[in-house]
């Protein structure tokens, strides 16, 4: 038998699966998806605490950074858990017809929803309670989310940005999630999630749930003197460190292009090429 599955038994099982995630019970749903936005938070500090630093080359940086961050989809899939950006992947089960639009939309909505609060509860944690960013790796945590809400350009021009980032971004988290489906074995699942993960970070994608995470750190950290300080950021700075512009300049933007990338050009792609009403002959045997 082989070690892995093929293209054709990968969409059957992420088609069967996402039947299975719109069966769920919102209640389990949604402490699912706390779990799942606590544990891309828990990835997110890991990758702002090695972020910190001088790197001799800056390539390195992004390489480590981006390999710490797989620990995160790690966690959501082997133990399970429901993340929004992975199960835009139910794109193939809705194309199918076995599942409806209403039942596709409210899994997203209390996915959603949990991701957040899951995401967000953690930064409080680990910021304002834990007191874990308040030096060098706060001054990092501030850095990243001005990084992610400034505007170098105006209008169109950032927002396109970042909708692109997000594209890209879940063009490769949900090709992580089929190659994991893929795999037969633990040390596979990792090896298959790894890569396609540390390759969008690296490559400076934007991923929406993470970014649930990464901003609220920064907006706590600002109120850390030391953090401030590391971060080398004024006044004028710190005032784009608010919960306007993590939705309307981030994670608007960017959870649209999760959406593209993920439902529309991998979801339905794969589906089309190897689903059972298409390909009747390509059947898992």
């Amino acid at each position: 038998m082989a070690s892995f599955l093929t293209p054709p038994q990968i969409v059957q099982k992420i088609d069967e699966g996402g039947v299975a995630k719109a069966r769920l019970s919102p209640g389990r749903t949604f402490l699912l998806a706390l779990l799942a936005g606590a544990f891309i938070g828990f990835a997110a500090h890991l990758a702002t605490v090695v972020g910190t630093g001088p790197y001799a080359w800056w390539g390195l940086k992004k390489f480590m950074v981006g390999s710490v961050f797989s620990v995160g989809l790690m966690l959501v899939i082997i133990p399970g858990s429901e993340l929004w950006t992975g199960n835009c992947l139910m794109a193939m089960a809705y194309f199918e017809k076995k599942i409806s639009l209403s039942e596709l939309l409210k899994n997203w909505v209390i996915v959603l929803a949990g991701n957040f609060i899951g995401a967000v509860s953690l930064a409080l944690l680990i910021v304002s309670f834990a007191q874990l960013l308040n030096g060098p790796v706060g001054g990092t945590a501030i850095q990243i989310a001005y990084d992610k809400v400034a505007q170098p350009e105006e209008g169109l021009s950032h927002w396109f940005a970042f909708f692109s980032r997000g594209v890209c971004c879940n063009i490769l988290v949900c090709l992580a999630i089929m190659m994991a489906a893929a795999a037969k074995d633990i040390a596979g699942k990792i090896w298959a999630i790894y890569f396609p993960i540390m390759a969008f970070v690296a490559s400076g994608f934007e991923h929406s749930i993470a970014n649930m995470y990464f901003l609220p750190a920064g907006y706590f950290a600002k109120y850390f003197g030391e953090a401030v300080k590391h971060s080398g950021k004024g006044a004028d700075s710190l005032d784009l460190l608010n919960w306007s512009a993590f939705f309307n300049d981030n994670l608007i933007p960017v959870t649209l292009g999760n959406f593209v990338g993920g439902f529309l050009i991998v979801g339905w792609t794969y589906w089309f090429l190897y689903g059972k009403v298409h390909s009747p002959s390509l059947e898992e045997e």
